[in-house]
């Protein structure tokens, strides 16, 4: 086997296994060591592929840049209302509930699918959850202090992390820019970034709801771990990297 078609099947592997390592491709392919080394070189350089340490590993999704509110309101609208009924069902709503509901379009589209009639409970840190949900009868509305972010609509800073640090609730539901097996959930302000880790810290329940543009996307900051998360609801098949890792941490995949 020719040098091209050598490393055509090593980026094959890599899709389809998620990590390859230099020993197992050398006994693959009978070739030396150093021979694989120099491909996984020449594939990093090419963009193929990312090499690591004893091996390589996918190149993580390119992170879309940050949108406002109002763009993300219109963007993959049906995969999010799919996955707002799906969090739905997986809430169960029973009365009195607590619900920590972190800043997002698809977290919105979960507010506005909530039963009144519970005496629900919300803690938000979005003033866009909250203009939903304050006139609704049967659903308390607190809204998180702090500096508001214009980008998200979300409040942020210490005001926001102290009042966290002393809530318990029965579930947190959080968003994320991107979610990948090696960065876990991410966004790419660190001030969000903070309040969403004190936000899942306060929760007897994690879920994270993420659209298939959401996977593989990994941004500046992580703020939590996939062995954080209780289930995560999402809208397409996740790829075998991710699906490992979430295996591994026992962590819920449910497709909207």
């Amino acid at each position: 086997m020719n040098a091209e078609k050598r490393q055509t099947g090593i980026v094959a592997a890599v899709a389809r296994e998620g990590r390859v390592h230099v020993a197992e491709l050398a006994t693959r392919y009978g070739v030396t060591v150093e021979t694989i080394r120099r491909d996984l070189g020449a594939l990093d350089r090419a963009g193929a592929l990312r090499k690591v340490h004893g091996g390589a590993v996918p190149v993580p999704v390119s992170a879309s840049p940050e949108t406002g509110v109002a763009e993300r309101e219109l963007a993959a609208a049906p995969a999010k209302a799919a996955i707002a009924a799906a969090a739905l069902a997986a809430l169960e709503p029973a009365k009195g509930m607590s619900i920590l509901l972190d800043a997002g379009t698809t977290t919105a589209a979960l507010a506005r699918l909530l039963p009144t009639g519970l005496d629900l409970r919300v803690i938000t840190d979005s003033l866009l959850i909250a203009t939903l949900l304050a006139p609704r009868e049967g659903i308390s509305v607190r809204v998180l202090g702090g500096q508001v972010r214009g980008m998200t609509q979300a409040a942020v800073g210490p005001e926001a992390l102290d009042a966290l640090a002393h809530l318990r609730v029965d579930v947190t539901v959080l968003g994320a820019n991107g979610i990948s097996a090696e960065h876990g959930l991410s966004t790419p302000d660190p001030d969000e970034a903070a309040v969403k880790r004190a936000m899942a810290r306060a929760g007897r329940r994690v879920l994270a709801l993420a659209d298939a543009s959401k996977i593989g996307q990994e941004h500046l900051v992580s703020f939590a771990d996939t062995a954080d998360v209780d289930l995560l609801i999402t809208n397409a098949p996740l790829p075998d990297p991710l699906a490992s890792q979430l295996s591994i941490t026992g962590t819920e995949v449910r497709i909207a």
